[in-house]
């Protein structure tokens, strides 16, 4: 079930974005629902990305490599 909401903007910034929206075959309805989707699920972004860097902790930064290193494959 969709919920109605009401915002506000400045009149130029609604019409640049829908112009925008216009030329990704889209309306700025379908793009703020897309918009709506990935903020909700920004927190788990950061999760995916903590637990990311907790498999990569080995790596330590700030090490130089020299260029047979960095060749290496």
């Amino acid at each position: 079930m969709n919920q109605n909401i009401t915002l506000s903007a400045e009149k130029a910034l609604i019409e640049q974005a829908r112009r925008q929206a216009e030329a990704k075959n889209t309306t700025l309805d379908a793009e703020f629902r897309h918009w709506l989707e990935q903020y909700v699920q920004s927190p788990h972004a950061s999760n995916e990305f903590e637990a990311l860097m907790e498999q990569l902790n080995y790596a330590k930064a700030g090490n130089s490599f020299s260029r047979d290193e960095m060749n290496e494959r």
